[in-house]
């Protein structure tokens, strides 16, 4: 039997289910949709954000639905325009096998009579935000006094935007013997007011406890001066050369002046918040979708609504005024059962805040140092190798080969690799060379006395730092914080261990293997902690790399430092997205 099926749910849409490649259902799918299918019941689930909400309330409420009837039986409110297109587009696709079921998304931005007409035409469910709601009931435009059913969807956003009144009004114009299901990733006061105040021994369920973070989300942090934190920012970009990511700020002012910076620096960023026309917000969302922009800056209230899967990392460039904001931010990445990575850049007056998040989230954050231009150089050079590694041949070159052959025929391989590589990696190491450390000291850390190693193993071989960290201190036989500042990359990975302990790692690694593969391990520079040794003899820093959102301009104290208007120019193009 199919898992969905097993449910409960009826076959049209267990067809639905497997047409759009659902395997398995999530915890809170699981959790929810028997109760919802078998019982008339008020319920309050509590879930993080991208952990399948959607379907836990839109497979049950798509069933119970009468579609041969035309008039209104169900109403969805969530915070946003476009959280609410999204719910009604996957509604619809939920729906597919259901002949004559009519879901219609009404939000600000967009024809008001137009929507009202649609809805007259039969609207089965509606899924609205509150403003607009309001707007079409004080106009007489809707009627939702027969509903059976009401679904307010992230209720803790709704209502840290605002919608309180909205939510308490529309709620009135509903009869009092419906259902309503309440979904929030976490459990304020409001909300619990709403439940007390609108729902009768609502059944609750969580995944997780209330308020924590998702399971599969690392959280880190990097401690700077704060005039550096703008820098910090770049060299963290630079050291994910495929990040995909939302970095928040507070204001709206902080949110324009980050993502202009970055554009200017050769980022392929955009800002996102409450000064944005709604067409400008569209073209920006939809060029975020598509990955043209990798570099979403938003503040808080933008942001609500973006459901994007694969989102790498979440950057909080400043910490949120109300500490619980930072479930929502976080929740952002790590989704549809996807690891991610959120990131704090903090000064040494906020530290005490991590510790309250901490609390809040149920898990502990790992304190890392802002790379240094050596390091940022090596993760750029590994990725161009595998880039090229990765890259489809085009035989239209062929033709060419000839004279290429003939101009290059000189040279050894080892010669054209050095000269292919150097050709972008020279550019940043001249720029590198001289750069700060940005990282300051902090409560837990090993400062002088670590050493860092390079492995060449990363997340392409199933790690992430956690599972990296667990990795080495097994191999390694050392205790729980005798591995530390652990960073996976893709193909490679750093880590650091107390400098007593350089020896032993050097010779565990010495002839060991991975899966039938060669481990690399080798001390290197950073921060200023030595050179490297160890690994193979007479090895030197490997140059190279395309560097596609590398060596960004930086504040370093070297002003001009060999990076001239040819190199930025050139940097430019590379990093844009193709």
């Amino acid at each position: 039997m199919n898992k969905f099926e097993a449910l409960g749910l009826n076959p049209s849409l267990v067809k639905a289910v497997a047409e759009m490649g659902f395997e398995s259902p999530s915890e809170i799918q699981e959790k929810a949709i028997p109760v919802l299918l078998n019982e008339d019941t008020d319920m309050v689930a509590l879930a993080q954000t991208g952990t399948g909400k959607t379907a836990a309330f839109g497979f049950p409420l798509i069933q119970k639905i009468n579609a041969k009837s035309g008039h209104t039986q169900a109403l969805i409110l969530s915070p946003t325009r476009e959280l609410c297109l999204q719910i009604t587009n996957e509604l619809k696709n939920y729906a597919k096998f259901e002949k004559g079921l009519n879901p219609v998304a009404v939000y600000g931005g967009a024809s008001i009579s137009g929507q009202a007409k649609e809805i007259s035409r039969g609207a089965q469910i509606i899924v609205a935000t509150p403003g607009r709601m309001q707007d079409m009931i004080n106009r007489k435009m809707v009627d939702i006094s027969k509903i059976n059913y009401c679904v307010l969807d992230e209720a803790d956003e709704m209502l840290n935007m605002g919608f309180y009144e909205d939510i308490t009004n529309i709620l009135s114009h509903t009869p009092k013997e419906k259902h309503t299901w309440l979904f929030s990733a976490t459990m304020p006061k409001e909300v619990a007011t709403i439940a007390k105040k609108f729902m009768a021994r609502p059944i609750e369920i969580t995944v997780g406890s209330k308020n924590q973070g998702a399971t599969n989300v690392s959280h880190e942090y990097y401690m700077v001066n704060s005039r550096q934190r703008y820098d910090a920012l770049k060299r963290l970009a630079d050291a994910n050369p495929d990040i995909f990511s939302v970095i928040f700020c507070r204001t709206k002012r902080d949110t324009q002046k980050v993502a202009e910076k970055l554009i200017e620096d050769g980022y392929s960023a955009a800002a996102l918040h409450g000064d944005l026309s709604q067409n400008q917000r569209d073209l920006v969302m939809k060029s975020f979708r598509t990955k043209q922009i990798q570099m979403l800056v938003a503040t808080d209230v933008a942001a609500r609504g973006i459901d994007v899967d694969d989102i790498t990392h979440v950057i909080n460039y400043q910490l949120p005024d109300e500490i619980e904001t930072y479930t929502h931010r976080s929740g952002r990445t790590g989704r549809a059962g996807k690891s991610g990575v959120s990131i704090v850049i903090v000064s040494k007056s906020e530290l005490r805040k991590i510790k309250s998040i901490e609390r809040i989230i149920q898990q502990k954050f790992e304190q890392k140092d802002i790379p240094d231009g050596m390091e940022i150089c090596r993760v750029q050079l590994f990725h161009l190798a595998n880039d090229i590694k990765e890259t489809k041949i085009n035989h239209e070159i062929d033709p060419y080969l000839p004279s290429i052959n003939e101009v290059l025929e000189d040279f050894s391989r080892e010669e054209l690799i050095k000269k292919f590589f150097s050709v972008e990696f020279t550019r940043f190491f001249n720029y590198y060379k001289n750069s700060p450390d940005l990282s300051t000291g902090a409560p837990g850390d090993h400062g002088g006395d670590s050493t860092r190693f390079f492995i060449n193993i990363g997340a392409k071989d199933g790690f992430d730092w956690m599972s990296l960290k667990d990795f080495l201190k097994a191999t390694l036989n050392l205790g729980r914080d005798d591995v530390f500042k652990v960073d996976a990359k893709s193909t490679f990975s750093f880590f650091n261990t107390n400098a007593s302990e350089t020896d032993k790692v050097l010779e565990t690694f010495k002839d060991f293997q991975y899966n039938g593969r060669h481990i690399d391990v080798e001390v290197t520079t950073d921060s200023g902690r030595g050179k490297r040794k160890g690994g193979k003899k007479g090895k030197k820093f490997p140059e190279g790399r395309k560097f596609s959102g590398g060596g960004k301009k930086e504040k370093s104290g070297n002003k001009k430092g060999g990076r001239g208007r040819n190199i930025e120019s050139s940097l430019k193009r590379r990093r844009t997205k193709k």
